[in-house]
Parts: C-alpha cells; structure tokens; sequence
C-alpha cells in the first residue's frame, strides 16, 4: 500500500507539472530586469480571477480597528475554485465574512501571491489588517487564524483538516476571528476529527499544493478583491 501511495503521488506530481507549464521557475517581481519576461507572462495569463473576485489593485495596510483581513493563497478563485471537497470558495468566502459580520466586524480579501503556505498567507495578512487579526486561507480549504506578533507557526487556532470543514466551520472561524480581533477569548472552534481524511485525501491534497505552488510569485504584494454577490 505504502509503494501505491508512493507511485500514485509521483504521478500525479509530474501530471501537475507538465499541466501548469510553468516549468521550475518561479517569476521574481524585484529582478532589476524592466522588460516581463516569457515566465511572468505565463503566470499573468494562468491568473484569471472568476466574476465574483474583483481586482482592485494592490492592497494598503488598514487603518481600521474593527476589520478582520482573509489572505487567501494564489490559486483561489482562478486556477481553483473550489476546495479539496468540492465547497465553492465563493460560498466559503461568504460564510467566512458572514461571521465575521454577524460580530460587527468588516472584512478585506486580499490575495497573497508570494506563498502557498497557510501560515505565510496569515501573516501577510495580519499585516495589513487594521485590527492586527488575519485567516489565512489555501485554495484547498485548510485555514486558521492568526494575529500580528505572532510567530508564522504560532497561531490563535489551525484547521489542517480541510476536508472535515463544511461551510458552518467555515462560518464559526470568521466569528471566533472577529471575536479574537475585539480582544476577546473565545471558545476555539468545535471541528470533526477523522485519521482517515489524512491517508484518504493525500495525494489530491499533494496535487492541488503543488498546483497553488507553481502560482507563487516572488516580491508580488497582495492585491485587495471585492467579492460580488
């Protein structure tokens, strides 16, 4: 079982690189370079954000207190646009801004484009969140929630098991992030546990890692979204 597993992951990490085109480059947006070159061009094309993201250029910090920031990872809403169970990251992103609101706070999405790494993405964006409170967010649905003065791997509450988060999970983090965000101490999250989600979903949680990954873009700031109706 364990040399399938082995086999099977091999595949699939070669079957994602030949399909992202991206060869092993990653684009460096602090190149002394002016003129784009042929890999920056085919990560700008690969990027293209579904109706519901509006774009609206590169992301300020906030001078607002009472704002929670979600940093979602590369690939959300474009390449992706669903997490490793099928949830649309539209609904998620609702349901993550619904709790948020229902505590009287506001939202910013911001997309990071220099990691893949959850954690990263986090404090990306509790950097630029006013209140200092961010969740970071991966394309394949695994969040938490951190805050700024934090170290990367020292957050307020993980979500490794993304298969297991429904939208209610997803709707409980964007409230305990809110409730974290107005200083206070709030029961964490109540989420299922299944050993088995980890060996069941590996090698899909692998490809679609890889597949965040190969849209990294070093030196790029996070750009702020609009998220539509």
């Amino acid at each position: 079982m364990a040399d399938l597993n082995e086999k099977l992951l091999r595949d699939i990490i070669i079957e994602v690189l030949k399909e992202t085109g991206l060869g092993n480059e990653q684009v460096d947006f602090n190149s002394s370079s002016s003129a784009p070159t042929a890999t920056v061009k085919k990560a700008e094309e690969a990027v293209k954000e579904e109706a519901w993201m509006e774009n609206v250029g590169v992301a300020q910090p906030g001078r607002s207190t009472d704002e929670v920031v979600i940093a979602i990872g590369p690939a959300f809403g474009s390449n992706q646009t669903s997490n490793i169970v099928e949830v649309p990251h539209k609904d998620i992103i609702r349901e993550l801004q619904a709790g948020i609101e229902e505590e009287g706070l506001k939202s910013r999405v911001v997309k990071v484009y220099r990691t893949s790494d959850v954690a990263f993405m986090a404090v990306e964006g509790d950097e630029l969140s006013g209140s200092g409170v961010s969740i970071g967010l991966q394309s394949k649905g695994t969040a938490l929630i951190h805050k700024r003065g934090l170290d990367p791997l020292n957050n307020l509450e993980l979500f490794p098991q993304a298969p297991l988060l429904t939208l209610d999970v997803y709707r409980q983090i964007g409230k305990n992030a809110a409730r974290y965000a107005k200083g206070e101490s709030p029961t964490p999250v109540e989420t299922l546990n299944d050993q088995m989600a980890r060996p069941r979903y590996q090698a899909l949680a692998a490809l679609l890692h890889i597949k965040e990954t190969k849209l990294v873009v070093k030196g790029k700031p996070a750009d702020e979204f609009i998220i539509h109706n």
